[in-house]
């Protein structure tokens, strides 16, 4: 009975492990969701431990964390178009460890900005009230913590069908993310624009899923040109509207070889290698890959028992 009770005990721990799946076998996409979501943690410390956080490591590791919370972000939207296209249907296993990495960075994110405060808590809410960039940062922080509390199996159950609706949130969180991104990044927002065409890729293959065109091997490499036009006009329009730096050089820039590729067209370059990906799976079958029950996507990955929808 004993030895019965202590394998139970390990077997229920071995399911918990987050590289493992639901029978406590380890799963390839979450070992590698897990690897991914330590690393630049592990690496930050080490820059800051070494000297490499510049004269005020604290600052440095404000943006550094918020940057990596939008990548994991951004990460956790492309896991369903991802399962879709590459007919991956295990990679949703990673989608819940991703989801809630990029709710840790921003968490930490925002740890960090008190600590640089000395923790007046007074002059924190006052800034976040105050500065329209951390109002937004903020309300996006609130966001993924209610998906975050709310992506466990219980909290699935409970709520039911209203865990879709509540999780579609996850769209509106990202854009707000990007968008603190642009505001606190002042005049470099390459980083920033990478995230928003992105974000604009992924959305875009949501509209083709949901649309009677679906995700073909035809439409795909026209998705990833217009994710590269929307890039370079989200571009244009932040010179534009929010710096005083002449838009039309910006937008002229894409048009030239330089030394390094700009936003624009590593968005088109991703969206084309995602369609030679798409290319290579759907080889042999109908031109409209068949379409299944499939849960929109959320900061977590769904169990069995779980409403599913188109």
């Amino acid at each position: 009975m004993r030895y019965r009770k202590t394998m139970t005990a390990t077997a229920l721990l071995s399911r918990l492990l987050p590289w493992t799946d639901r029978a406590g076998r380890v799963s390839g996409w979450k070992l590698a969701a897990f690897i991914a979501a330590v690393l630049p943690g592990l690496w930050l410390g080490w820059l800051i431990a070494s000297g490499g956080g510049g004269p005020k490591p604290v600052t440095f590791a404000i943006h550094d964390t918020g940057t990596w919370a939008l990548w994991f972000l951004i990460a956790t939207l492309a896991i369903t178009p991802l399962r879709r296209i590459g007919n991956w249907p295990k990679l949703i296993l990673a989608r819940r460890l991703l989801g809630l990495t990029a709710l840790a960075y921003s968490v930490i994110h925002l740890g960090l900005y008190v600590v640089d405060q000395h923790f007046d808590l007074g002059f924190v809410v006052r800034e976040i009230a105050l500065r329209a960039y951390l109002t937004i940062g903020f309300v996006a922080t609130l966001g993924l913590l209610a998906l975050g509390l709310t992506s466990t199996d219980g909290a699935i159950r409970r709520l039911g069908s209203n865990w879709n609706r509540l999780h579609k949130l996850v769209y509106p969180i990202a854009a707000l993310g990007v968008l603190h991104g642009f505001m606190q990044a002042k005049s470099d927002v390459a980083p920033a624009t990478l995230m928003a065409g992105l974000f604009v890729l992924l959305m875009l293959y949501r509209a083709a899923h949901a649309s009677r065109f679906g995700l073909t091997r035809a439409g795909l490499p026209i998705v990833a040109a217009m994710a590269g036009a929307a890039t370079m006009a989200i571009e244009y329009a932040w010179y534009a509207l929010a710096t005083g730096i002449p838009a039309h050089l910006v937008l002229a820039a894409n048009f030239e070889i330089g030394d390094e590729p700009r936003p624009a067209m590593l968005v088109g370059l991703i969206g084309l290698a995602i369609a030679a990906l798409g290319g290579w799976r759907m080889r042999g079958t109908s031109a409209r890959p068949r379409r299944r029950g499939d849960v929109r996507l959320a900061a977590c990955d769904t169990p069995r028992t779980a409403t599913t929808t188109g």
